[in-house]
């Protein structure tokens, strides 16, 4: 039985708000669509966790056994400085104000978010479409919305007609909201004369003379709308229904409901199945925001360069920490749940150090220990396939953390389990780490140099010791742990570990 059928995912499903099985389209297949940033500022944290969420699904789902599209966005047009249809555009503003061409301002924050998310260890997309490169698809969607009746042309402009949409169909079901609630709240907007109901949304814009990024369409010059990009990347890439659509909880309305309108309205059916939404940041148990002062970049928290923040983090205890919270539920920063994260990661890659070094004796297996052993590596696939549930799989890591040290001292010998146990344990506890949770030793990528420069120290200090010269020996092991390395004297030599 393959690890997908041993382990079936369900996941709870925005559209239903109900935990549903997983089935996917094709069979051994996920498509996954994730809205991704607009690119006209630094990355923030909140949107590292929405895709640090959804690095976390795209590698379970491959270490399952499927093979996995997944495609990520970059809107690099269309965004307003609202979701009302109003301001500049985003990043045209932004271009505007550093007197930059905005293809540039575009290069410069999708070079950031590449570099951030690197840094945290995230998976590239397998396509990583922009909506300036799909302009003439954009188009083609606007003329059959309008052919159909759903969307209509105002002064160069073209906007869905929801009310028209929702005589058939049921626009708002993915937000739970209802259409008249709609009409009634918020205020009325600046465009309300070329709109027929406030509700309705742009899918095209027209440009005004001053405006910098415009495309020639039917209607005149102009720029897609936000919500459009998306429904027609994703479904160019994933096909016109696909298994998942994903995003931060801001998205469900009014831009994932809005796709779902222009889908269905277009192709006549729902694009996703099934939609997942990531939950907020708070400090201290407030909203994150700038106007609160309460916001930090990836940077501040790797070097501790703001007010709020005692120390530096390294990106991943911040990864480590991030990954103790269910996608869907509040994550709350401090600088006391940061410490505790730190030593919870360094204690989980210590025991991944262990395992990769423990070698197999055979001996008289313990039929009770080894049954143990295996309910706890189902447990982490059972916790994973719950809703990608990452911080009780945590839980059970650290359950199996106290197996490996254990089996290290020899307070349980490693033939106390049969060898199928042995290799199964070493390989998933290593492998969900280091393959799924995406977790890796902070001095990683500089291990070789680390490695190198250590073995000169060590060899040195032994030498020191064979002629005699203590002091010289003792200061190199002293000088080494006041920055938090700790050599560890043992019968096979000196190893060290990372305070």
């Amino acid at each position: 039985m393959s690890l997908r059928e041993e382990f079936p995912i369900e996941l709870y499903n925005t559209l239903t708000r109900t935990k549903e099985k997983f089935e996917p389209q094709h069979e051994g297949h996920v498509g996954m669509y994730v809205c991704g940033p607009t690119v006209y500022n630094d990355v923030h944290l909140g949107n590292v966790r929405t895709f640090l969420s959804f690095d976390v699904i795209n590698r379970y789902f491959r270490y399952l056994g499927y093979k996995v599209r997944y495609v990520r966005n970059i809107t690099d047009v269309g965004h307003l400085e609202n979701d009302a249809d109003e301001g500049e555009d985003k990043i045209a503003k932004k271009a505007r104000l550093e007197e930059l061409e905005p293809m540039q301002v575009v290069q410069q924050y999708t070079n950031g978010f590449h570099s951030v998310l690197e840094e945290f260890n995230l998976l590239p997309p397998d396509i990583e479409p922009t909506a300036t490169g799909h302009i003439i698809e954009q188009i083609e969607w606007v003329k059959t919305l309008l052919e159909k009746g759903l969307a209509y042309e105002v002064n160069g402009s073209v906007y869905f007609d929801v009310t028209k949409y929702n005589e058939s169909h049921d626009y708002g079901k993915l937000s739970n909201r209802k259409i008249e609630e709609l009409m009634d709240s918020g205020r009325m907007l600046d465009s309300q004369d070329e709109k027929r109901n406030k509700i309705d949304f742009a899918i095209w814009k027209n440009a005004s003379p001053a405006h910098i990024m415009r495309w020639p369409s039917p209607w005149g010059d102009g720029f897609p709308g936000w919500h459009l990009e998306c429904s027609v990347m994703s479904t160019k890439y994933l096909g016109e229904t696909f298994d998942i659509h994903g995003g931060g909880m801001d998205l469900v309305f009014p831009h994932h409901e809005c796709e779902i309108a222009q889908s269905v309205g277009c192709k006549g059916h729902d694009p996703a199945k099934y939609w997942l939404h990531t939950n907020m940041l708070t400090v201290e148990g407030q909203k994150m925001s700038k106007s609160l002062g309460n916001s930090f970049l990836p940077h501040e928290l790797f070097t501790g360069n703001h007010p709020l923040l005692d120390r530096g983090y390294p990106p991943m205890v911040v990864r480590f920490f991030m990954l103790q919270s269910h996608y869907s539920s509040t994550l709350d920063f401090s600088n006391e749940a940061l410490g505790a994260a730190e030593r919870g990661y360094k204690r989980l890659m210590e025991g991944f150090k262990t395992a990769r070094q423990l070698e197999y004796t055979p001996g008289a297996v313990d039929t009770a220990f080894d049954t143990e052993v295996n309910a706890q590596i189902d447990a982490i696939f059972k916790n994973l396939s719950d809703d990608f549930n990452t911080a009780k799989a945590l839980a059970s890591l650290f359950d199996l953390t106290s197996v490996i040290n254990n089996l290290k001292t020899g307070n349980k010998k490693t033939g106390a389990l049969s060898k199928p146990t042995f290799e199964r344990l070493i390989t998933h506890y290593t492998g969900i780490i280091t393959d799924v949770l995406g977790l890796k030793s902070e001095q990683e990528s500089n291990s070789h140099l680390l490695d190198g420069t250590l073995d000169v120290l060590i060899n040195l200090r032994t030498d020191a010791k064979r002629q005699k010269n203590y002091a010289l020996a003792d200061q190199i092991r002293d000088d080494l742990k006041r920055i938090g390395i700790t050599l560890k004297d043992g019968k096979d030599g000196t190893e060290y570990s990372i305070d």
